[in-house]
């Protein structure tokens, strides 16, 4: 299929995105651990974080990169520009190794060879994005009952992961603080498209701004960034970002794809041979990233069992770092 221009300008759209999220994590994962040091850590609650410079430049950082990602969205469809998030991990991977100290080994390498792969394979047989005219149109697509029972599958397991298995296994269970944001990012992701579908239009001369569908879009993405925020800044601190940037995109995007052909019916029209090979590569990419949460030692590793242990009332004075060492803050500095 013709690589169109609306999905070329997405492309690369996309491609800066993944270059600064990427870089983000790193960012703020330093801000995290500086203001851990003498503070209350952001997995056990606290918001020490907020005073920190280095995070609000890695917070910085993620907006541009949203940013690109939102125009991303209004050119291409979310099974073009999705996937290619696979970079970001890339770039969060290696920087992590150089920066972090986070060992990035052989396999890992191989890892990241396996996302560009798959990457490209997704890219060549991308659909075409489809022409929508208003709103009204996403909004009409929106209320139909499949994609309303999605919807109402999400919220529901998000209030049971935030409210029962948070509080009991969510320090040592990556899969909680990571679906939270992966759910709610699938229903951001429909609302970035709908939302940027509605500027573009306005841009063009047709406003879309007096309908209430494109303010309703517009709380729904502001609703879901915030909680993705903020559960994704307890999963950063909580374990390593070697391990929480693969399952993260690993979740983010399969349930991504997914909310996008039943919304967008993204494979209507598409021949079986472009369906088959956009699986597969994004198969490849799911392997490339299983292989770089491969990369991180069992050793220190949070467990995946959801056994809950209570919490003792010291704590809080001290710091777990994502390693598993305990740390103390000096006396004078306390």
């Amino acid at each position: 299929m013709a690589f169109s221009k609306d999905n070329l300008i997405g492309f690369v759209l996309a491609l800066c995105s993944s270059g600064f999220i990427g870089a983000s994590f790193i960012v703020k994962k330093k801000g995290l651990r500086k203001a851990a040091a003498c503070g209350v850590r952001a997995g056990l609650g606290g918001y020490s974080y907020l005073l920190e410079p280095l995070w609000w430049l890695g917070m910085i950082t993620m907006i541009v990169g949203e940013v690109a990602n939102f125009v991303a969205y209004a050119f291409a469809p979310a099974l073009l520009v999705t996937p290619l998030g696979a970079l970001s991990i890339i770039v969060s991977a290696v920087l992590a190794h150089f920066i972090l100290k986070e060992k990035l080994n052989n396999l890992g390498i191989l890892g990241c060879l396996m996302c560009i792969v798959g990457s490209v394979i997704i890219v060549i047989h991308a659909p075409q994005e489809r022409n929508i005219t208003s709103v009204q149109e996403i909004w009409s697509m929106a209320t139909q009952k499949v994609f309303l029972l999605y919807v109402g599958s999400v919220i529901v397991l998000v209030f049971i992961l935030a409210i029962h298995l948070a509080p009991l296994c969510g320090h040592t269970n990556v899969l909680v603080f990571t679906g939270i944001c992966s759910l709610m990012g699938s229903l951001s992701v429909m609302s970035v498209k709908a939302l940027g579908i509605s500027l573009k239009l306005t841009f063009e001369g047709n406003n879309q701004l007096i309908y209430p569908e494109t303010w309703f879009f517009m709380t729904v993405v502001m609703t879901c960034v915030i909680t993705q925020m903020n559960y994704l800044n307890k999963a950063l601190d909580t374990f390593s970002t070697v391990v929480v940037s693969p399952i993260y995109y690993v979740m983010f995007t399969t349930l991504t794809i997914f909310a996008s052909v039943i919304l967008f019916k993204d494979w209507d029209g598409e021949s079986g041979a472009s369906i088959v090979s956009e699986i597969c590569g994004f198969i490849v990419v799911l392997s490339g990233t299983i292989l770089l949460h491969m990369t991180k030692g069992t050793e220190g590793l949070p467990s995946f069992k959801c056994d809950y242990q209570p919490v003792s009332p010291a704590l809080s004075a001290r710091l777990y770092t994502e390693n598993g060492e305990l740390i103390k803050c000096d006396d004078e500095d306390m």
